[in-house]
């Protein structure tokens, strides 16, 4: 059973920085596509950052020029560094991966506070 865990989350001031990190266990492939999403309290779940296997990324528009994602593949490991951070980045933050399926980590709560 393929399972992704997440680390790194936590409480931090506004305009702070924090590190996500994300690991795979259990599997047998490479993900092509891994990534993050947040959902915050009474919101759906958004895209916030995406890399393929050949590095290419997507950020959503509210995090572009402050947070990075970056994997090491083919290992099924990757982090989201945020900078810059802003009370309306409070969520809980999912890895994700896709290999035919896709595949959800339990999330990890980030606070930032005003």
């Amino acid at each position: 059973q393929v399972q992704l865990v997440e680390s790194g989350g936590g409480l931090v001031e506004a305009g702070g920085s924090l590190t996500l990190s994300c690991a795979a266990f259990g599997e047998v492939f490479s993900f092509e596509d891994m990534g993050w999403y947040r959902q915050a309290p009474g919101k759906q779940r958004e895209l916030v950052a995406i890399i393929t296997s050949s590095g290419r990324t997507n950020y959503a528009s509210p995090v572009k020029g402050r947070f990075t994602i970056s994997r090491n593949y083919p290992e099924n490991t990757q982090t989201l560094q945020m900078t810059g951070l802003k009370p309306e980045d409070t969520a809980v933050y999912y890895c994700y991966g896709v290999y035919v399926d896709e595949y959800w980590g339990q999330g990890t709560q980030v606070t930032v506070s005003s």
